[in-house]
This record gives C-alpha cells, structure tokens and sequence, in this order.
C-alpha cells in the first residue's frame, strides 16, 4: 500500500547525528521512571538494598499484576525516590558491571501458542514494550488486537536514521516479528520510506506499506489513521523497530539484552553521533559535560515530544534520542532578533517571515523560547495545516478541557495520541500545553469508558 501524507511540517534543525555507532560508557545508574508508562501505578517486588539480577522482576502494576518490569542490568536496588503522596517517582538500581542474567533458558516462542507466547513475553519482562492504540498505553494482554503496526522511519526533527541502525539486524528483528505474528490474527503493517534499508525491505510475515509526506508521516498514529481507523472497540498494537529485535533476542537466546542505538544530536553538543546504551541510563554515561555548550536545554527525546533532562538525569523509557538545543531564556532585541526583526534566520510556520520562501533543505537553529506565554485560545486555522487526521483538532482539545466524553468519542479520542498533536504545539497561536491536554482526555476516558 503506498500511503501519501500531504499535511504536516518537517522541521529541519542543525546538528543531526553523524553516522557513526559508538558504545557508550556503561552507566552506573539505572533508573526506571513509572511516568514513562501512563497509567502505571507500581507495586515494589523487592526493597532497597537488596540484589537484583538482568531480567528480574522489581515490581509490577497495581491494577494489572501480570505486566512486570524488570532490571535491564544486575546488581543492588539503590532507592525508590517518591514525591507528593508518596508516590514512586523513579527506582534506581547501582548496576555491578557483570550483566548476569535471571535466566538463560531458550525457547522457540515461534512454535509456541498464543497464551504461551504471552505468557513468556510477560514473565520475561519484555511485555512493557508492547504499546495499544486507543489510549496509547501498554498493551493489555487479555485484548487480541486487529493488527500490529510497526514504523520503521521517524520524521521527528533530528530523529535517529532506523535504516542505518537496523542495518544487517534481519535475523533479531525478524525473529521478533515471527513473536508477534502469535499475537494477532490480523497483519503486521511496517511502514517504510521508498528509501528503507533491505533489512525492512526483505522482512518476513508482514505487509510493507511505503508512506511519503512530511512529520507527522513518521508517528505511527497517523499511519494507523491511513491503513487501519481505530473505531470505538477496536485495538491496535505497535512497537518500535528496535524493541522488535529485543523480543527477537530474547527468542533466540533467552537473555533480557534491552540495549539499543540513541543519537545524540542538536547544535548544542559537540559530538553528534550513535551511542548503544540501555533506556534508563544516565545522561551523563551517554554525554560528555565538556561536549555541551553553556546554556543549552537537555532533552530525553525529540525537540516536540521530549522530556527536559539534566546530566544527572536518566533516559526515558521509550525515547530513541537526547537533543541538546540552546536554552531559550535570553531577552531578544526587538528590532533585530525579536518580533519586528526581518527574520533571515528565523524559521516560520505560517509565513510571516521570508524564510518561507528558502530551499526546504535550509537548517535551523532554534532556541526553546515559546516567543510568547499562554493566551485565549482563539481558532486560527493553523492546526488543520499540520495535523493530517479527519479529526476537528480544535474541537476536539475543547472537548477534553470541558470533559465532555461523549463529544470525545464522537470527535476521535480513540484515535489520537498526544504525539500526534506535537506539531499543533509548536505553530500554536496561543501557546497551548496541547500534548497536556490530550493525555488527561485519554486517561479520562480510560478510566470512564474501558
């Protein structure tokens, strides 16, 4: 199926990764962060100070206990940090270096049956990768959903090149998709660009659809939009590429290896490449203080839908990259840089300043400044340009402020996720917390109507 996305915005920022794969440095501290899964309420296993071994169980959600969560490496459970109501903010585990596993034992879940499969997938710790569609949670195990979709691209701003990452890894990731073909009687939609690496090309057991078009052509929602709708009682499955291919190493030698390629980018950071790492690790282990530039924002994640990090921060959970950008808290002359300057070097969304008319290969580089604070939200059309859904965007983010759910549904709450609203964010007029909003519509209607 070829897929074509006309509306959207690719924004091109200085600094992407050079192609270049480094080890980084293996992180003494890990941490797990129950924000990175909405929804989550964990419930401890084990105590501080006590052992823990790579693939361990160290707690579990309260309200579905067969989903685990397990240590990506072995050695002492440090602290479990809390906030307000005491509730868990993040388990830090001291990691010893040796990596020994809980188990080794290798079964052929490809021969194995649904329950089975599931099953070990859960008991292995690996179930957390597994994210469904509405909601955009984790994956209920009790559900069957209709499909399984997989993006092999990402068109976020500075986002890591899958292609080059994946390249010569057919064997784990397709033995992880052989995983996922037990899960679903549907298809396994993987979505490339007509320039994907043969390891995409070449995979087994699933259908390929070519998608064209500018961000958010990469979010996987938008691609379910496209190929499969989400209606109201409908479940869709996805994963990232790269969380395929440690279910597939997990099936062909029975270790939890949760490693993954990250880039590091941004113009803000002096060494822009490819790390291997754990999600977890600490930023510090992956970036050098010395390669940042003063003044500049860390983000776990891409530029839209990143989470603001220190050097003593961790990696989130689900994010392929760290960008460092320059922090935006510097005051602009306005006569120059500021509201009344001629813009040469400003990038705009809406044409109001001659940049628009530069070759779209033109890279910026742009601060974290929101020029300008929240206001009324007043409809300025400028949404329906980048958000390539059938959905009213506007009327629907009025819907959620107002909690009226049965306008939620009837508007698209079950199709829609906050990423897919990242770019509504960025050209908002009134400088709404849009992605927010959307999150607290989904747990809303989580809670109330599932």
């Amino acid at each position: 199926m070829k897929v074509i996305i006309k509306k959207g915005l690719n924004i091109n920022l200085e600094g992407p990764a050079e192609k270049i794969i480094k080890d980084g440095e293996a992180s003494k501290l890990i941490a797990i962060q129950p924000s990175d899964f909405p929804g989550l309420t964990p419930k401890m296993l084990i105590k501080e100070g006590e052992p823990v071994l790579c693939g361990a169980p160290i707690f579990f959600d309260k309200y579905n206990d067969v989903i685990k969560f397990v240590s990506p490496v072995s050695g002492i459970l440090k602290s479990i940090e809390r906030g307000a109501k005491r509730k868990i903010t993040s388990i830090i585990i001291e990691s010893d270096g040796k990596m020994t596993q809980a188990s080794n034992s290798v079964t052929d879940l490809a021969k194995q049956s649904r329950e089975d499969v599931i099953s070990s997938l859960l008991n292995g710790g690996l179930w957390p990768l597994i994210r469904m569609r509405p909601i955009d949670i984790i994956a209920q195990p009790t559900d069957k959903p209709k499909s399984i979709f997989i993006s092999a691209f990402d068109s976020n701003p500075l986002s890591p090149d899958y292609d080059f990452i994946m390249h010569g890894k057919d064997s784990e990731f397709n033995a992880g998709i052989e995983v996922l073909k037990k899960l679903t009687d549907g298809p396994i939609n993987l979505q490339i660009r007509s320039t994907a690496d043969d390891v995409f090309k070449n995979a087994k057991n699933v259908e390929i659809n070519t998608v064209f078009g500018p961000h958010p052509a990469g979010n996987v929602g938008v691609q379910i939009h496209k190929i499969d709708t989400i209606n109201k009682g409908d479940i869709v499955w996805y994963i990232n590429p790269q969380d395929v291919m440690i279910i597939g190493r997990f099936a062909l030698t029975g270790t939890y290896d949760a490693s993954r390629v990250i880039a590091v980018a941004g113009a803000n950071v002096s060494e822009r490449n490819y790390i291997k790492t754990l999600p977890g690790s600490q930023i510090s282990s992956i970036i050098s203080s010395k390669n940042i530039k003063d003044n500049s924002r860390l983000i776990s994640g891409n530029p839209l839908t990143g989470n603001k990090v220190s050097l003593d921060g961790f990696l989130g959970f689900y994010h392929q990259q760290i960008t460092v950008l320059p922090e935006g808290n510097q005051y602009k002359f306005f006569l120059t840089e500021g509201w009344l300057g001629a813009g040469f070097k400003r990038f705009s969304a809406s044409k109001a300043y001659p940049t628009w008319l530069m070759p779209k290969s033109k890279v910026y580089n742009i601060d974290t400044n929101l020029n300008g604070e929240e206001r009324a939200f007043v409809v300025s059309g400028e949404y329906e340009k980048v958000f390539p859904f059938d959905i009213y965007p506007v009327h629907l983010l009025k819907s959620i402020i107002t909690n009226d759910i049965e306008k939620m549904e009837n508007l698209g709450i079950y199709e829609i996720s906050p990423e897919d609203f990242a770019l509504c964010e960025f050209v908002c007029t009134s400088k709404i917390n849009v992605q927010s909003i959307v999150r607290e519509g989904l747990d809303l209607v989580y809670k109330e109507c599932m």
